[in-house]
C-alpha cells in the first residue's frame, strides 16, 4: 500500500487546452477516495497521470515516498481498470489474469495461487476458461478487477469501470468494490461522473471543475456544507434549487425575490447583514421544499411520481424549483400549492464569487 500526493500539478495539451490546473491532492495509505465532476472537469487525466500514461506539464507526483514523474507505468506499482475493460479476446479468463505475472517471470505455482485467491474472492473461479466474448459485462468487469488485483499493487486506479453496466447491477458492483476495498486494504483512486457512485463510495470525495477542485470532504459535508454553488448544484439529485434576490431590511433582515419574501433566520443574519442591498443566491435542496397550509403560492408544471417519492417542478412567480415530497398526495399538473422552505436549511451564496457565504 502507498499514499499518493499531487503538487501543483498542471497538465496542458496541444492547442493551449489546460486540463488540469495547480492541483494540490493528498489520497492517505489505505484510502478509498472518488473523484467526481462532469465531462471533461480533468478526473481521467488525473488518474493517467498518476498511472504514468501521461506526463504532467509541471508539478510533482509521489507514490508514498517515491517522485515518480519520470518513472514508466510498469514501474510504478499501479493497477488500472478501465472503463472498457482492456480484456485480451483472445485469452482465457485465467489467462487474461495470470498475463502480467509471466510478463515478469513469476513461478507458476504462485501465479496460480494469486489467480486463485482473486478468483475466489471475485467469485469468477468458474469462468477461468471462458474468453471475455462469453461473459457478460458484469463478469467481464470482475475479471478485470480480477486481473488488478493478482498483481498486488500499491494503488489501484479505477477508471468509471460500472459506466458500462445496467442500473441493477451497476447497485450490486458498487458494494462489491466497496467490500472489496475493506477487505484489501489498499489505496483505491475511482474516477466517475455519477455523484451517487461518489457519494456511496468514497471514503472521501474530491470534486472537480474545469482542471481545478473545488471541494474535498466526506460525502455528508459535501451535501451539508456545499464550499461553493458548483458543490451545492452538483452532488444531490435533483440538484439544489436557487434563487437570486436581495437581502433587505424590512421588519429585520429579509430575502426578497419577488413573491419570495423570506425573514433571514437568526443563525444566518450575522453573515448576512454585510449583504443588505446586495444580490445573494438563495439555495434550498428540494426536501427541504414542504408543502404547507402558509408561505408562497405555487403552480405545479411537471409531476414525476418515483413511488417512494414524488418530484414536483414548480413555478413561483418567475423562480422554477423543484420540491421531493410524499407520494400519497393525489397532486395534478397545473394545481396552485403553498410551499414553503425549511428555514433550517438554507443556504446562501456570494452572487460575484458564488462561494458559500
Amino acid at each position: 500500500m502507498a499514499s499518493v500526493t499531487l503538487r501543483e500539478v498542471t497538465k496542458i495539451f496541444e492547442g493551449n487546452v489546460v486540463a488540469v490546473r495547480d492541483l494540490d491532492l493528498h489520497v492517505k495509505d489505505g484510502e478509498f477516495i472518488v473523484l467526481v465532476g462532469p465531462s471533461g472537469c480533468g478526473k481521467s487525466t488525473i488518474l493517467r497521470l498518476i498511472a504514468g500514461l501521461e506526463t504532467p506539464t509541471t508539478g510533482e507526483i509521489y507514490i508514498g515516498d517515491r517522485l515518480v514523474n519520470d518513472v514508466p507505468p510498469k514501474d510504478r506499482n499501479v493497477a488500472m481498470v478501465f472503463q472498457n475493460y482492456a480484456l485480451y479476446p483472445h485469452m482465457t479468463v485465467y489467462d487474461n489474469m495470470a498475463f502480467a505475472l509471466r510478463l515478469r517471470r513469476y513461478r507458476r505455482a504462485y501465479i496460480h495461487e494469486r489467480v486463485e485467491k482473486a478468483s475466489t474472492m471475485l467469485n469468477i473461479r468458474k469462468f477461468w476458461s471462458r474468453r471475455p466474448r462469453d461473459l457478460s459485462g458484469g463478469e467481464q468487469q470482475r475479471v478485470a478487477v480480477g486481473r488488478a488485483i493478482v498483481r498486488n499493487p500499491a494503488v489501484f486506479l479505477f477508471d468509471e469501470p460500472l459506466s458500462n453496466l445496467d442500473a441493477k447491477l451497476r447497485v450490486q458492483t458498487r458494494a462489491e468494490l466497496s467490500a472489496l476495498h475493506k477487505e484489501l486494504g489498499t489505496t483505491m483512486i475511482y474516477v466517475t461522473h455519477d455523484q451517487i457512485e461518489a457519494m456511496t463510495m468514497g471514503q472521501r470525495i474530491v470534486v472537480l471543475n474545469e482542471g481545478e477542485i473545488q471541494q474535498i470532504a466526506p460525502a455528508m459535508q459535501l451535501y451539508n456544507e456545499p464550499a461553493n454553488k458548483f458543490v451545492a448544484g452538483f452532488i444531490g439529485s435533483p440538484p439544489m434549487n436557487f434563487v437570486t434576490g436581495k437581502i433587505v431590511q424590512a421588519e429585520g433582515l429579509r430575502f426578497v425575490a419577488p413573491p419570495i419574501n423570506l425573514p433571514i433566520p437568526e443563525s444566518w443574519r450575522s453573515k448576512l447583514l454585510p449583504y443588505t442591498g446586495k444580490s445573494v443566491i438563495l439555495g434550498i435542496r428540494p426536501e427541504d421544499v414542504q408543502h404547507s397550509t402558509d408561505g408562497f403560492q405555487s403552480t405545479i408544471k411537471l409531476i414525476e411520481p418515483l413511488g417512494h417519492e414524488t418530484l414536483l417542478y414548480l413555478d413561483i412567480g418567475p423562480h422554477s424549483i423543484v420540491a421531493r415530497v410524499a407520494p400519497h398526495h393525489a397532486y395534478r399538473i397545473g394545481d396552485s400549492i403553498t410551499i414553503k422552505f425549511n428555514p433550517t436549511r438554507l443556504h446562501f451564496f456570494d452572487s460575484t464569487t458564488e462561494n458559500r457565504i
